[in-house]
Formats: C-alpha cells, sequence, structure tokens
C-alpha cells in the first residue's frame, strides 16, 4: 500500500513485481492479491494502473466549484460518479506560477490540473496546481426571464447556476417565460450576487433550434468561430498534386448516412491476384487529408483542439472546422479531386491482416451512396446510383472483402452489444415530427469494420517507427462494476464468471443468453452500464471492448482531432511531408488526450440532452396519457421507466407509488413494500401515466399503474388485484433524475 500511495496512478502489476522482486509463480498470488484488495475496496485499477481507493490520479481534469474561506479556488474531479464514488473530493487551486495571457481561471471553468503534495487547508482534501485551463464558463448564460413580483431576473437553465438579476433597460423585446441569453456585467462586491443584461431572445421554447441552443450554452460548446479562423478556411486553396500517388482512376466510393455533408472516408476493394494468397483480398480505405490544410499551431488548429469535435444534434451540425473545409474542401465529394491519406491493406481469406500501406493520393469518388442505398443494391433492389457496373466492379467486391473480414472479427470476438440508437425526425419548425430506430445495415457494419482495421494499421504503423500517437484505449470492467453486474445478474437468473481473466466473450456468451427474451435490451444496456468509458491517452492499456491490443482514431480527421494528430503523427513517420507532427509532442500528448476525452463527453452529453428535450417536449400535451415500458433503473428515491414506443426515460418518484413505505434493495435492483411485500424490480414491465414533462429539464414524471409482484406478504398487509394505483401522486416531485445512455468507441 506504501508503494501504491507513494506512486499514485504509476504503479501497476508489473511495477510492483519489479519494485519486491516478485518473480515466477509469485506473480499468480500477486494478481490475486491486488484482485482481492480491490474487492475489499482498498485500492482501485485505472488504466492498468493502480492508487489507493479515495486517492486520485496524479493528473486529471476537474471543474471550480467555489472558494473557500480566504477567496481561493475549489475543485472536484470532472470525471465523478457520485452513485459509485459518493460526494466528489473538494480540490484547493493553488495560485498559479506562471499565469498565461488572459482572465485568471474562475468559477465554473475546467482545467487539467496535476495534484501535488501541499497541504490542502481545511475546506479541501486534495492541492493541486493548473496544467492548463480547458473550458471557461460562459460569459453568456442561457435561461428563461421571469419577471413579476417586483423582479426581473433569469432563471438559467443550468440548475447549478444561481439566478441572475437583470438590468431592466432593454429587454430585447423578450416577455416573462422567453428562453433569452444573457451576458455578465458584474456582481454587487466580490461575492454578491450577479447581475446581466439580455444580449438575445431566442424566443419560446418550441422555437426552432430552441433546444440544441441550450445544449450549446448548457454546455458550454464553442460554436461561432472566430474572424481569424473564418478568414483561414476562406483563404484555402484546393490541394495540389505534387507529392501525391495519383489514385484518380481507383473507384473508390463513399457511404455514409443520408443527409452526411462531411464525406471523411471512401471505400474499395478487389480480389488479391496473388496466386500465394488464395481468396484474399486488397482493401483500401481513402480518409480526407485534412492535415494538408490545418496546420499546427495555426488559427484552425487552435480552434479544432478547443473544440475536439464535432457535436451532432437532430437540427444541426457543430463542426470542428468551417464549413468551408468540412463540407467543402475536405469532403470526399462525388467526382472532385481531393488529397487523401489513404491506406492499402491485404488480407487473407479468412480476413486476418497480412500487410498493409499508407499512401498520400489525390482521388476521385467515384460514387456517393448512403447506406440504405448501398443495402438496397446489394440485395437486388433497383437503385437509380447504382449502374450494374457499380454493383458487379464496386459493390459485389466489397461485400465479399468484408465476408473475409467478418470471419476474423468472429475469432477476435469483440464485445458485441444490441443496443438500438434512437433517432429523431424534425418538422419544418423545429419540432419533433417521430422519434423512431433506425435498422441496423449490413452496410452500417461494412463500413465499422473496414475503418477498425483501417484504426488499427495506423496505431501499428506509428508504434513501429516509434513516432508519439495518441491511443484510442478501453480498460476491462473495474471490479465495482464488475460485482453491480453480477448482482443484477443473479436477479434474472444468470451467472457470470471470469475464470483465467475478463473477456468480451464472456459478456457476449450473456448477451447470446438473453437475445430472445423481452429484457435483452434492458441486458444489453446494464452491461454496457458495467464497461469502462474509452478514452485517448498516449500510453497503450489496449482495446478490451474490440479485443485489441493496439488501437487508434485515423478514420475521421473532419471531426475528430485526436485523427488530426494521428494524420499527422503519420506523415512524421513515413516522411510524406513538412506538415507532420512536430518534435517535441510527446510532452504534450497526455494533456491533449485529457481535452479531446472530455470535450467527446461533453457533445456525447449535449447531444444526449437534446434529445431528452426535444421528446419532454413532444410529450408535453400528452400529459395523462397512458404507455407501456419497462423498468429501466432502481434507486432509493424511485424507478426510472424507459417507455416501449420513444425509448423516452422517465421518473416515478418513491413517495408516488402507494401507501407503504418502499424500501430499495440495491444488491437485487429492486423496491419492497415494507407491508404488503410488493415489489418493483428491474426490467418489470409495467403501464404508467405521464403526470409532467419538463422541456427544460428534458425530464418526465410518470405515475406508476401497474401492480408489482409478491414476494412475500406481512400480516395486515392488502393488496389491490386491479392492477391499478390508488395513491394520488404528489405534486412538486419533478423527475430531475435521468439515465446516462450512450457510447462510443
Amino acid at each position: 500500500m506504501a508503494f501504491v500511495a507513494a506512486n499514485p496512478g504509476m504503479a501497476g502489476k508489473r511495477e510492483i513485481a519489479r519494485h519486491f522482486g516478485i518473480t515466477g509463480g509469485a506473480r499468480i498470488y500477486l494478481k490475486k492479491v491486488l484482485r482481492e484488495m480491490a474487492e475489499d475496496g482498498l485500492i482501485e485499477k485505472r488504466q492498468k494502473r493502480l492508487i489507493r481507493a479515495g486517492d486520485l490520479p496524479p493528473v486529471l481534469v476537474v471543474t471550480v466549484v467555489g472558494r473557500d474561506a480566504d477567496g481561493e479556488l475549489l475543485a472536484e474531479p470532472g470525471n465523478w460518479n457520485e452513485d459509485e464514488q459518493g460526494a466528489p473530493p473538494k480540490i484547493l487551486l493553488l495560485p498559479e506560477r506562471h499565469k498565461a495571457p488572459g482572465r485568471a481561471t474562475g468559477l465554473g471553468d475546467r482545467a487539467l490540473v496535476r495534484i501535488t503534495g501541499d497541504a490542502p487547508g481545511a475546506e479541501a482534501k486534495h492541492a493541486a496546481r493548473i496544467i492548463k485551463p480547458l473550458e471557461r464558463q460562459a460569459a453568456s448564460v442561457l435561461g428563461i426571464l421571469r419577471i413579476g413580483g417586483g423582479r426581473t431576473f433569469l432563471e438559467p437553465i443550468d440548475r447549478r447556476q444561481r439566478e441572475l438579476d437583470i438590468d431592466t433597460s432593454d429587454l430585447k423585446e423578450a416577455s416573462d417565460g422567453d428562453l433569452v441569453a444573457v451576458s455578465l456585467t458584474g456582481r454587487s462586491g466580490r461575492y454578491g450576487t450577479s447581475r446581466a443584461r439580455i444580449t438575445r431572445r431566442i424566443g419560446a421554447m418550441h422555437s426552432e433550434m430552441a433546444i440544441s441552443e441550450i445544449a450549446l450554452h448548457t454546455h458550454g460548446i464553442p460554436h461561432s468561430f472566430p474572424t481569424s479562423v473564418i478568414e483561414a478556411a476562406e483563404k484555402a486553396v484546393p490541394a495540389t498534386r505534387a507529392g501525391r500517388d495519383d489514385w484518380r482512376d481507383l473507384p473508390l466510393i463513399t457511404i455514409d448516412p443520408q443527409d452526411a455533408k462531411d464525406h471523411d472516408d471512401a471505400v474499395h476493394a478487389a480480389p488479391d491476384p496473388d496466386p500465394a494468397n488464395p481468396g484474399g483480398h486488397i482493401v483500401t480505405v481513402a480518409i480526407a487529408d485534412v492535415a494538408y490544410y490545418v496546420r499546427p499551431g495555426e488559427p484552425l488548429d487552435r480552434e479544432a483542439h478547443l473544440r475536439g469535435n464535432s457535436v451532432y444534434f437532430p437540427d444541426r451540425v457543430i463542426p470542428m472546422l468551417p464549413e468551408q473545409l468540412s463540407n467543402g474542401l475536405c469532403s470526399l465529394k462525388e467526382g472532385e479531386d481531393r488529397p487523401a491519406m489513404a491506406v492499402r491493406m491485404v488480407f487473407d481469406a479468412k480476413g486476418n491482416k497480412k500487410s498493409h500501406r499508407f499512401h498520400r493520393i489525390t482521388m476521385r469518388s467515384a460514387v456517393k451512396l448512403s447506406y440504405s442505398e448501398a443495402q438496397a443494391a446489394i440485395d437486388g433492389k433497383p437503385v437509380e446510383a447504382v449502374s450494374e457496373a457499380v454493383l458487379d466492379t464496386i459493390l459485389k467486391p466489397l461485400w465479399a472483402a468484408y465476408d473475409s473480414l467478418c470471419k476474423a472479427r468472429k475469432a477476435r470476438e469483440p464485445l458485441d452489444l444490441d443496443l438500438p440508437e434512437r433517432k429523431i425526425r424534425l418538422k419544418d419548425d423545429g419540432t419533433v415530427d417521430d422519434v423512431y430506430t433506425p435498422e441496423r445495415l449490413e452496410a452500417h457494419r461494412l463500413i465499422e469494420e473496414f475503418m477498425i482495421q483501417a484504426n488499427v494499421a495506423a496505431a501499428e504503423t506509428l508504434e513501429k517507427a516509434s513516432v508519439p500517437l495518441l491511443y484510442r484505449v478501453h480498460d476491462a470492467s473495474s471490479p465495482e462494476k464488475l460485482e453491480a453486474l453480477k448482482e443484477f445478474l443473479s436477479t434474472i437468473g444468470i451467472r457470470l464468471s471470469a475464470p483465467g481473466g475478463l473477456r468480451p466473450a464472456m459478456f457476449n456468451a450473456i448477451l447470446h443468453k438473453v437475445q430472445d427474451r423481452p429484457d435483452a435490451e434492458l441486458v444489453n444496456q446494464v452491461v454496457l452500464r458495467s464497461q469502462a468509458q474509452a478514452e485517448y491517452a498516449p500510453e497503450n492499456i489496449g482495446h478490451f471492448g474490440l479485443n485489441l491490443r493496439r488501437y487508434a482514431h485515423f478514420t475521421s480527421p473532419i471531426r475528430r482531432y485526436a485523427d488530426l494528430i494521428v494524420h499527422r503523427g503519420l506523415i512524421r513517420a513515413l516522411k510524406l511531408g513538412d506538415d507532420g507532427l512536430p518534435d517535441g509532442m510527446e510532452g504534450k500528448l497526455e494533456a491533449i488526450g485529457a481535452d479531446v476525452s472530455a470535450t467527446e463527453r461533453r457533445a456525447m452529453l449535449a447531444e444526449r440532452d437534446t434529445v431528452d428535450r426535444l421528446i419532454a417536449l413532444w410529450l408535453a400535451d400528452q400529459v395523462g396519457a397512458r404507455f407501456t415500458g419497462r423498468i429501466s433503473g432502481v434507486v432509493k428515491s424511485g424507478l426510472f421507466v424507459r417507455l416501449d414506443d420513444s425509448g423516452a426515460d422517465g421518473f416515478v418518484p418513491a413517495s408516488t407509488i402507494g401507501d407503504d413505505y418502499y424500501h430499495y434493495d440495491e444488491s437485487s435492483h429492486s423496491m419492497s413494500g415494507r407491508t404488503t411485500g410488493e415489489t418493483f424490480s428491474l426490467g418489470d414491465r409495467v403501464e404508467v401515466r405521464l403526470v409532467e414533462a419538463a422541456p427544460y429539464a428534458g425530464s418526465l414524471r410518470f405515475e406508476l399503474l401497474s401492480e408489482g409482484h409478491y414476494h412475500k406478504r406481512k400480516s395486515g398487509g392488502e393488496r389491490s388485484h386491479s392492477g391499478r394505483r390508488k395513491h394520488k401522486p404528489r405534486s412538486g416531485t419533478a423527475g430531475r433524475d435521468r439515465k446516462s445512455k450512450g457510447r462510443r468507441r
């Protein structure tokens, strides 16, 4: 424990064995001891490195949440799960020694910090120094204008923010209840109430793009490009063919969503003519050469780093790069010459990669297809954009190569979750027309598998050349999450065992057992929640979910900054130009990885919150209607229910379930009546009535109509057989809790 404490985030099994001279069979015993210590809550594992339970890694992202009695900043870990880890520890931010130009770090800001050994004071548990500011608290705040009772104030959409007094000299024609943006103008004293003035009236909640506007402000997502960035994009000119292989005659095609405008990737496949590789295929993946246009340290690069990734809302896209590049010069448009980074991979008949080579090329997309068009054509249906020649010479060879790659994928056994993604179809006014689950096609899987192989090739090339890179890493499940999953599975009669170590195939076996059961989607969701979150890091720990030893993101540089870093690494490693990864980047990749991991999580939360708000708005005129669904979560305060038709999540407060007192049992994920024994468990089918829809919060509150099941019944208890709840729901308990969703590889 002393060694782990002295080396937080740096001590793994290998380091411990080396320090204490543990060799041979004793290493097996060491592994057992470390596992038992983790199960006992003494240590925790972070990216295959150990820390004492309750300790923090040496470098982490924090959010500034307040000040101590001396006025010094206090922060909390940015990626902290209160349900699993309890209340987040306070971190004292020590004064910056060499403050960068610009305003000082303040409340609401996020920063990358390094834990120090300094005394944290009476109000904090740790002390830290800022390595790099990440995001500033927006000077603009979004909220609802409230006028009444002698006050004019803003009720911020972000409930963590305090009310703001509004300057009434210019309300921008906004009325009580309107959605408005305000800018901070000052405060009454150092710690007094903040004042603000309205800068823009957005309008009523149902106005076009109002919902995604809330997400942009709530999550602090940059959405207006600085003038210098726009000017740089407008000055960009098409790339020349100098220094590039001319592959314009190779019939590469793009296969994307129907409404896609930023075409990152194009693909081609053909049988391998080498007689030494019978049944093999040559697969080419070409990716937009964003590095040609976005040079290190220039305005476009700084803005792309700040944004980290594009953000996709149902009503619009917030691109990482200006549209002149993302939808224009970088996009692999049909029939137009474009610069690209391409990898040509040779696979044998079983789908195993034999070799690969990267090229910097000029290409010309032969055909632009949607996933549905490509699938329909390969299924033998007529598609206007697909001629017989395209079908025979392009699509059929692609599917033949994919069939081979599927064999290798099956042997590799990556985690195979089946989680349909809800999509929202909007009307012209920006409101919801329909919520649907699109079919997952073989065309989707084909492109996904080709991209995975290209990403592996990129990681292998950079590793072999000893060029720094950002890996896409995914750790195995923590002992705590694994234990929670085991407890849940035991309640539905399934046992999870991990002899010889945890592998994705063990989760797949569980998913296979339940694939035809009515609770299959729920089990998939619970297995997903048991997984660690994938992230970017310069240290490789492998990708557990894909079951790959090395993996990097290479295939989407238009919309992901991490991919652009990998492109620059390849250019440097293979001497393909002077615009590669600059020298001295080794020491910066850890911070960049933390940056882009944080912006990815930010985008995921913003996209999810927007969908939740749109659905709440859609259901707002259906208050009182009945819906069927399934209990998707059980907590002390009540039940989460996911509706069958829309996939919307809502909350049933425990205080409204009935006239009994309901006890929460964490181990069985259930809630039982103390007198009646009536029980509601995770996965139970229920009928509910919509009591409240809160579009601003993106939450739904339900009244439970279904009767539970009974394991036991105490004397004096009565139960209704009507299937209806007898208790009238209480007011003022809006369901502000939501279950987290979403996955990204």
